[in-house]
């Protein structure tokens, strides 16, 4: 059994004296591991690290052996990512989401989405946005995909300020507002495309909005809590994003 193939490297541990397992999300066979003879020697480990992205064949005699990889780095970013506090957390925390997902299920979208995260990691406000917008779409290819392009009191697709915590589903400004306090806001940024790099208290409202669902539906039913990662991602954005714009 072989076949080649375009991934990310997630993560990666140490197999005996001079290998290593490595974790991909590839393009056409989902979430894979694979041994890399060497892959924990000081030549090929500085390499073989999360975020990099890398053209990789995969061998093994049978289907459901965990095989070998061979891997050709195609863009080495873990370095440059490793250098800013909010995107190396960035990068763990992606790699805690994506283990949700059963091994070996291709998600072409989601690598693709993946990908142009991490492409712009970079910048703290615009990773805020792009991660916390990836949430969404974990949340979606798992099966709890939001509702958020229409009223769920009327069905109208305009003005929606909140988010029902129960039914994930979208509300307008006027049948929200009775009932705000119970509601989550809806940053326009998970619906719509914008001009400017979001705020502060947009992405925090965001992260508390997805948060939500990805504690409730995803990881509390799993037994397992929400990854550091993530607290520590948004900790470090919001020092550096202003927490809101200042009118003139």
């Amino acid at each position: 059994m072989e076949w080649t193939d375009d991934g990310i490297i997630l993560g990666l541990r140490r197999h005996g004296e001079a290998n290593a397992i490595v974790e991909l999300l590839t393009a056409s066979h989902g979430r894979h591991l694979g041994l890399v003879r060497g892959g924990g020697s000081r030549r090929q480990a500085p390499s073989l690290q999360p975020g990099n992205s890398v053209h990789v064949a995969w061998r093994a005699r049978l289907d459901e052996q965990l095989g070998a990889f061979t891997l050709e780095v195609t863009q080495a970013r873990a370095e440059r990512l490793m250098q800013r506090a909010h995107s190396a957390f960035a990068i763990s925390h992606l790699g805690s989401l994506v283990r949700q997902l059963p091994e070996r299920d291709p998600h072409p979208g989601l690598y693709a989405t993946l990908e142009t995260v991490i492409e712009h990691l970079d910048e703290p406000a615009l990773a805020g946005m792009l991660l916390a917008r990836f949430e969404l779409a974990m949340l979606a290819e798992l099966g709890f995909g939001l509702e958020l392009d229409s009223c769920a009191a009327t069905g109208g697709r305009n003005d929606l300020l909140y988010v029902s915590p129960k039914s994930g589903r979208a509300v307008s400004r006027d049948a929200g507002e009775p009932w705000r306090a119970q509601l989550f806001p809806l940053p326009f940024f998970l619906v719509g495309e914008v001009a400017e790099a979001p705020i502060g208290d947009d992405l925090r409202a965001a992260f508390e909005l997805t948060g939500h669902f990805l504690a409730r539906r995803v990881f509390e039913p799993r037994g397992a809590p929400m990854p550091d990662a993530r607290a520590a991602f948004l900790q470090a954005v919001l020092r550096e994003v202003p927490a809101r714009r200042w009118e003139l």
